[in-house]
């Protein structure tokens, strides 16, 4: 692989010296990010906006991690679901102009149409509440008085932590917010959060296309039960795609990470490709930089890790001052999760024709039925059964699915004529029994969603891949094929349990973390970071 650094051109020797060809010498630099990831991005991209030398250090090729796309089959195919909500929710996109390095949006209407494998008609999800109540009177009558009760409690909600994500949360802050708000959605996060979210389901509708894909969306995503107590809060989901507008880059999810790499470029930020951090340094009671995988070590008086926490402070953590070995001695107790997604990319010749989508307008007399993402959903009962399969080493039989069809929205994502179809699929563990190379389990799923389809669905797919935990930890350096997640919202964040994850800063004075495992959590959001910049701008 070839190394790359952008911005400036200079060759560092191990023994620490700089021959510079212009620009600033990587061992003058005020901060290092490590990892590209979407988070690591937008941190170190405001890092630079504000006029810090900011080095971004990224184990891979290219930058975006899973929110990224990549080429297969002549396509362009996203790593992970390509629904964007929350980054559309906070500042990012106008305050670093990404419209002006390439991102645009085209919302997606239907947001989501879900169904579940127990049988009976899809129903449509749009952001506006009055469509989606018209597409339930239609299918479920039975279930419209329950999802107006349910969205007079998860509205406010949803709001009160979209609006706290967009900042570090301090007691302050948030308890700001809540005044400002009047309280509106805070019963709901204090009771659902005690909660299963399946009895919280349960309390509102009585199907299970209605129980089943906010679940789907919700606990499965995070690779639990939804009968464990606890999960309350991903009853949330469907306020969400009320709330929040459903969108997807053009050109596909990666077009964010993109963007996020010509605005940091544009302030002057650089950023090395193809190179591992293999260990962070410390100088007396503070960060002193990185060592690089060719030796080369780079000074910084801020380094931020965009990278999971069992890394960071494990791995990379060399010779911690003393008030941070509690926090070591934490992190070398916590145990790090196994990975329990997968996904399949395929190309296609003919959209699927699901059966139970059959009564919804088609593309001539509205928008098409897979506009939007497809929710496939088991029982209440069969996630449960599922999740303890999944610690067995077997996939359920009916998994829960996410389908979508890309193309639909943006043809640019493939050849004319042809299609991308994403199927991803939940509870598939890392470890599987009998391992994934060679396993016929993803070829299962395509063969169960056949199942759901008119005759034809198999005949149409051309070439197909898929990514399984195996694969996501091999190639996008994910432990166990998992990334470590933060979990609770802004209840979670007022506990500070972990305050390195919700403040993040560390007791090593000028190490601070950002990513997926810290406020607000994982997705496409962008807010974690933000928020870790602005904490980084506030103590330097």
């Amino acid at each position: 692989m070839n190394r790359r650094t952008c911005v400036t051109s200079c060759t560092v020797s191990p023994a620490g010296s700089a021959e510079q060809n212009g620009g600033v010498s990587e061992h003058d630099v005020d901060a290092v990010v490590i990892g590209a990831g979407h988070n690591g991005l937008v941190c170190a991209a405001y890092l630079a906006r504000a006029g810090m030398r900011t080095l971004l250090v990224e184990a891979r090729t290219s930058v975006g991690g899973t929110a990224s796309s990549d080429t297969f089959a002549g396509a362009t195919v996203n790593i992970c679901n390509c629904d964007h909500i929350t980054f559309r929710t906070t500042p990012v996109m106008d305050e670093l102009r990404l419209g002006d390095h390439g991102l645009r949006y085209l919302d997606v209407d239907p947001a989501q149409t879900n169904m579940a494998w127990s049988g009976g008609p899809a129903w449509a999800m749009h952001h506006d509440v009055d469509a989606t109540l018209d597409s339930l009177a239609t299918t479920f009558p039975q279930e419209v008085r329950g999802y107006r009760r349910y969205l007079r409690a998860a509205m406010p909600a949803v709001q009160m932590v979209f609006d706290q994500a967009n900042d570090p949360p301090t007691f302050a802050r948030i308890m700001r917010k809540v005044i400002a708000r009047k309280g509106a959605g805070v019963p709901a996060l204090l009771r659902w959060s005690r909660r299963s979210a399946a009895d919280v389901m349960r309390e509102f509708f009585s199907t299970d296309a209605l129980q089943g894909p906010a679940m789907v969306t919700g606990p499965m995503v995070w690779g639990i039960s939804p009968e464990l107590p606890g999960t309350g809060l991903g009853s949330l989901t469907y306020a969400m795609r009320h709330v929040g507008t459903v969108g997807r880059p053009v050109g596909g999810s990666g077009m964010v990470p993109v963007a996020l790499e010509r605005a940091l470029l544009a302030h002057g930020g650089q950023v090395r490709l193809a190179t591992r951090v293999e260990a962070i340094t410390c100088e007396g009671p503070a960060v002193r930089g990185v060592v690089l995988d060719d030796g080369t070590e780079v000074r910084a008086g801020v380094v931020v890790s965009a990278c999971n926490p069992h890394d960071t402070f494990l791995r990379w953590l060399r010779d911690p001052p003393p008030q941070a070995h509690g926090l070591v001695e934490r992190w070398r107790a916590t145990p790090h999760h196994e990975g329990y997604e997968s996904k399949i990319d395929a190309v296609i010749t003919s959209l699927p024709r699901l059966r139970a989508m059959a009564h919804l307008p088609d593309a001539a007399g509205g928008p098409h039925p897979l506009t939007g993402t497809v929710i496939v959903a088991p029982s209440l009962a069969d996630m449960h059964h599922g999740a303890e399969l999944m610690g067995r080493g077997e996939v359920l039989d009916r998994p829960g699915m996410f389908l979508n069809v890309p193309t639909v929205v943006d043809p640019s994502m493939a050849p004319a004529g042809q299609h991308v179809l994403s199927l991803e699929c939940l509870y598939t563990p890392y470890r599987l029994r009998g391992g994934w190379p060679g396993s016929g389990e993803p070829r299962r799923w395509l063969e169960r969603l056949a199942d759901l389809a008119e005759p034809g669905f198999l005949d149409s797919i051309g070439e197909w891949r898929a990514m399984t935990p195996d694969r996501y930890e091999s190639e996008f350096h994910l432990p166990a094929g998992h990334a470590t997640s933060f979990a609770g919202g802004p209840l979670a964040a007022l506990l500070n349990r972990q305050p390195e994850l919700t403040r993040y800063h560390t007791p090593v004075k000028g190490l601070f973390l950002t990513g997926a495992a810290t406020f607000p959590g994982a997705g496409v959001w962008g807010a974690s970071g933000r928020n870790a910049a602005h904490e980084v701008l506030r103590r330097r």
